[in-house]
């Protein structure tokens, strides 16, 4: 077991946080590229044959108490998270490939990689899986639960959680979506209590996705569940409700990768300047299975959705009209093969300045999707594990303090996303301080000030004497 999770319970500002006792099992919907990235790679990081780069919870520092101080611990040995070497797996998936040849299909990682780490990939094999063709129609696969009605549906999956926990011998699971984004749904009357989707799941309601019948048996089960594509599953009422009823986190949705990461990175220091936007033209080309299910109307439908909500978050064109009211903001995703996993992402960025004149930024950025998602996986589950071991956090349903890693982050009802990626690690960052008792951060930095000052007057007094 690691050293995490030997710290004993520590205080928050207000509440307890339980120790990581035993094994975190992470059951996972998908095993596609994102999936089988990321398991691979936390077992390439335990033999020690790679370093855990781009994941906060294991590379990150945090900042305690004053500058001055020189207190800056890494975040695993802040906080008491689940330690790699206590991460069990499971997940289901339409193909009955095992994880290891999954992941040559994927073609993500070199094949020497995958050699060295293939004995236990070849032991992870997919559960069969909830799956409708009406909701990713790039895709279909024989690998696929059957049953008269969606209720079934999620009995099988609550069976199958049970299963995992029991044979595996975790301590805790949680659930994290990375299979395919889903044709674009709204909001309907089946989305607003337990009640109405009960009976939407008797009635094989349409308006219930796979996904959902996924978190909907995760809140059931009291299973933290976190959503990595663009689809609705837990940003509706229902979800909302059971979560804190079952004291479930849930969070979401859709990762914060290539271009939208670079949007959140840019947009907020253009704001910071008061530069002005009059365009933002986006395109991409992938070849994955994210760009063939991407090449479906429907499914695009979801994730243009998510990407076009950023600038105008972030950028607040109702305060800063003479700015931002006018931004022509386009996203193109283009499906081709040859490219495989390796994305790129062009951006051509028309501001203007000082008297209206124009100006521009032209970026293309050469991206790998699932190099780039792993680690957001793995903070995700470490961080969900946590909020569930929080009595304040567990109860509150969504986790709003992880923003940081989702291009359109969920909120309570009524309340704007926060988009800057800048304030969302602050956020982040000052959450879990609370929940170790730490003073949070504002970066007022007044006091160092005063105190110098006061150091000066007390010199220039001695030397008087």
């Amino acid at each position: 077991m690691s050293t995490n999770a030997s710290k004993n319970t520590r205080k928050t500002g207000h509440e307890d946080v339980a120790p990581a006792k035993g094994k975190l099992g992470v059951m996972i919907p998908g095993m596609g590229a994102v999936a089988t990235t990321f398991v691979a790679g936390v077992e390439a990081v335990r033999k020690g044959i790679s370093s855990p780069i781009g994941s906060v919870t294991q590379m990150g520092h945090i900042r305690l108490g004053k500058r001055t101080d020189g207190r800056s611990p890494k975040v695993k040995d802040f906080v008491p998270l689940a330690g790699l070497n206590d991460l069990v797996f499971a997940g289901w998936d339409i193909f009955e490939d095992d994880m290891y040849v999954a992941a040559g299909k994927a073609g993500v990682l070199d094949r020497s990689l995958l050699e060295q780490v293939k004995p236990f990939l070849s032991s992870i094999r997919p559960r069969t899986a909830v799956f409708d063709h009406n909701y990713v129609k790039k895709l279909d696969g024989p690998n696929v639960k059957k049953g008269k009605n969606k209720k079934e549906l999620v009995e099988q999956v609550r069976e199958d959680i049970r299963d995992f926990k029991q044979s595996c011998g975790a301590d805790r699971l949680v659930m994290i979506w990375c299979a395919s984004t889903e044709t674009f749904i709204r909001q309907s009357e089946v989305h607003q209590s337990v009640e109405a989707f009960e009976k939407g799941l008797l009635v094989n309601d349409e308006g219930i996705a796979p996904s959902m019948i996924y978190a909907y048996a995760a809140m059931q089960e009291g299973v933290p569940f976190a959503n990595g594509a663009p689809n609705l599953t837990v940003d509706i009422p229902v979800m909302r409700q059971l979560s804190s009823e079952s004291e479930a986190p849930i969070c979401g949705k859709d990762y914060k990768t290539g271009q939208t990461l670079i949007k959140t990175i840019l947009a907020p220091g253009f704001k910071a300047r008061m530069l002005g936007l009059s365009g933002w033209f986006s395109t991409n080309i992938l070849g994955n299975r994210d760009g063939e299910v991407l090449d479906d109307p429907g499914s695009f439908k979801t994730k243009e959705e998510s990407k076009l909500s950023v600038l105008e978050h972030i950028l607040q064109p109702e305060l800063y009209p003479e700015l931002y009211s006018n931004i022509c903001h386009k996203v193109r995703i283009n499906y081709y093969p040859p490219r495989g996993d390796s994305k790129e992402g062009w951006d051509n960025i028309d501001i203007f300045g000082w008297l209206g004149y124009p100006m521009q930024i032209k970026i293309d950025f050469l991206c790998r999707d699932s190099i780039l998602a792993a680690p957001i996986v793995l903070d995700l589950v470490l961080f969900m594990d946590l909020a569930k071991r929080s009595e304040a956090l567990r109860g509150i349903g969504i986790q709003e303090w992880l923003s940081f890693y989702f291009k359109s982050p969920m909120t309570a009802p009524g309340l704007s996303p926060e988009h800057d990626l800048f304030i969302q690690s602050i956020k982040l960052k000052n959450t879990l301080r609370h929940l170790m008792g730490e003073e949070m951060i504002t970066h007022l930095g007044l006091d160092y000030y005063d105190s110098f000052e006061s150091q000066e007057s007390q010199e220039h007094e001695y030397a008087r004497i």
